[in-house]
């Protein structure tokens, strides 16, 4: 990374969180209240050409025109600020030029492969269905995991009137355009009246959420064949079409992703959904191994000679141990425990849980982005194995008590992927708790990840999932601020103080990557409790050692020795001298963190007693 302290705090935001647009967000960081408070900004992909699922359905890396332009990222490089973007491995958009390629020219299409056609990738290991579309072979599929009911399929519409599936993991929409009566007079040899009552039942049924199968066309079933052939003919998408890695043209999609966003100033690319890209017949399609560490190690290759650090994103279990083995690959890792982990912290009244997580970070050398709220919510399914099932439980009940909404994972009951809410709200929006929790993470190893919500203690924003619909919870976190809620931000104590600790945090070379740390008592960094005591022991028994000495005390943790003298044996001038070579003896024969305070008391008592 270019910045001199590639562990400082990084902002994270849509480009519109704030004001609006990415040149709006900008000004606020040029404001001397934010002076120094971030070395990084994490930017969401809605700030390239997206369509869906708040910019993570790419239809390609150029910047959204409404809420960012080049003048906005070369204010950011003036601020000293590099950026984390992300680039998604393993979809991108029914939109994109490729996409649209294949639904154009059909087989004839260069981009024929660039996608994973369903039917080929299954050719041989499964059943061809009525619907046009291989259903596997059970003993194949057994391992892969689908995120939605059925198979993760989109049937799309060649030219020549073929039905073909293609692999879509993510989200899909399939939209039939509104009729007129001239539309159906093309469709078959109709008559305009016929036509024009065809059109009316055809726009009902649209209107009710039909599919051309499930209308009725009455005493003009006659003509439903070429009604529908019309209808699916011209059927439009919306939707994330996964890549078929096989294809070289996808690597140089690849190549080309990473070399745009170098060009914008990234430091670090986050790699979305990296772990449903790689796909075998018969394995996981889900962090399947050895596919996606081939897969990362290709993307590695073309990142590192481009001054790119990856950053994989994966949600996983601490039991699985995803995490860990992500670190002994060289990868940095986000840390998902950690949100979790301070609020069980602050209602059990203890840091048992959190300590020991600190603690492996420290013995393992694992390298994180950690934070405390994101563009999501709160993970939960990433505890398990580190808390047991009852804490998680209570968690789950002590954010959604305070406001937050639980989404079932996928659809399955009471296998909860987060919990979507503010952090603010969910420490029960209590600053001095969310102050603690900010210096918490910011004296967490790694780079500290701040969402810009969490900044302005933002609450749960219930009216806006009320305006997303259906599956709109995650809205609840994501509240756009206007330059008036910033200007009463500002005037926030939590808000000043928590902006405080990021400088604190950015420009103090103790938080720089090459800075040990220890959630130990001070001065044991390093030290297990056995060796901690022996080298107490030692202390005192070498400087209660030497002549006119009557007792010597380890306190401090190790870092102070009081040494007890006899005033008779030794003088107030000696005591200097005696102080002097102690120091001398510790420095050539022990071994300690940091520095001893040698500490040489002279006592003269005077006793009586009044009978």
């Amino acid at each position: 990374m270019a910045n001199q302290n590639a562990m400082g705090a990084m902002l994270n935001a849509y480009p519109d969180s704030v004001g609006g647009t990415l040149g709006d967000i900008v000004s606020v960081l040029q404001r001397p209240e934010l002076k120094n408070a971030f070395t990084s900004f994490y930017i969401l992909p809605s700030i390239f050409n997206t369509d869906l699922d708040r910019g993570f359905s790419l239809i390609d890396y150029g910047l959204n025109h409404l809420l960012s332009a080049p003048e906005d990222l070369e204010a950011l490089k003036k601020l000293n600020m590099d950026l984390a973007l992300d680039f998604i491995l393993n979809h991108a958009s029914v939109l994109s030029r490729e996409f649209q390629d294949i639904l154009k020219n059909g087989d004839q299409s260069e981009y024929r492969d660039f996608f994973i056609d369903w039917n080929r990738f299954w050719e041989g290991h499964g059943e061809m269905t009525a619907q046009g579309y291989v259903q596997p072979d059970p003993a194949l599929i057994k391992d892969m995991f689908f995120r939605k009911p059925g198979l993760p399929i989109l049937m799309v519409r060649f030219p020549d009137g073929r039905d073909v599936p293609y692999w879509n993991t993510f989200y899909q929409k399939v939209q039939y355009d509104r009729v007129d009566a001239q539309d159906l007079m093309h469709a078959g040899n109709l008559q305009y009246g016929e036509a024009d009552k065809l059109a009316q039942l055809v726009n009902q049924a649209l209107d009710a959420g039909k599919t051309p199968k499930e209308m009725d066309f009455g005493s003009l079933n006659g003509y439903r064949e070429a009604v529908c052939d019309y209808l699916e003919g011209h059927r439009k998408y919306l939707g994330q079409m996964d890549l078929n890695i096989r294809s070289p043209l996808v690597w140089d999609y690849y190549r080309r992703t990473l070399e745009t966003l170098a060009g914008y100033g990234a430091a670090i690319v986050r790699l979305d959904a990296f772990a449903y890209a790689p796909k075998e017949v018969g394995e996981r399609n889900f962090l399947n191994d050895p596919g996606t560490w081939e897969l990362l190690d290709r993307v590695a290759d073309i990142a590192k000679p481009l001054g790119l650090t990856l950053l994989p994103e994966i949600h996983a279990s601490y039991g699985e141990k995803t995490y860990e083995l992500l670190a002994s690959k060289g990868y940095m890792v986000y840390d998902f425990f950690l949100p979790g982990l301070v609020i069980d912290a602050m209602e059990r009244k203890s840091g048992v849980y959190l300590k020991k997580w600190v603690d492996e970070l420290v013995e393992k050398k694992i390298r994180t982005v950690n934070m405390l709220g994101c563009h999501d919510g709160i993970p939960l399914l990433d505890l398990k194995g580190l808390l047991d099932e009852e804490s998680i439980a209570g968690l789950i009940d002590t954010v959604v008590g305070r406001g937050g909404y639980v989404k079932n994972l996928h659809g399955q009951k009471n296998v909860y992927y987060q919990v979507n809410a503010t952090y603010y709200s969910a420490l029960g929006e209590d600053d001095r708790k969310m102050l603690l929790a900010r210096a918490i993470q910011l004296f967490m190893p790694g780079k500290p990840q701040v969402w810009y919500l969490d900044l302005f203690v933002g609450k749960n924003d219930y009216a806006a999932m009320e305006r997303a619909g259906k599956d709109g919870h995650k809205e609840i976190n994501r509240t756009n601020l206007s330059p008036a809620d910033v200007e009463a931000g500002l005037k926030k104590q939590v808000v000043l103080d928590q902006l405080e600790l990021l400088r604190l945090r950015n420009t103090q070379k103790v938080f720089s990557a090459a800075a040990a740390i220890s959630a130990a008592r001070p001065g044991a960094r390093r030290e297990n409790v056995e060796n901690y005591i022996r080298r107490l022991e030692k202390l005192e028994e070498l400087t209660g050692s030497y002549p006119g000495v009557e007792k010597a005390y380890a306190i401090q943790a190790g870092r102070e020795v009081r040494i007890m003298v006899k005033p008779e044996e030794v003088t107030e001038d000696n005591m200097i001298l005696l102080a002097r070579e102690i120091a001398k003896k510790i420095e050539s024969e022990l071994e300690y963190p940091g520095q001893i305070k040698v500490n040489v008391i002279r006592e003269t008592k005077a006793v009586e007693y009044a009978k």
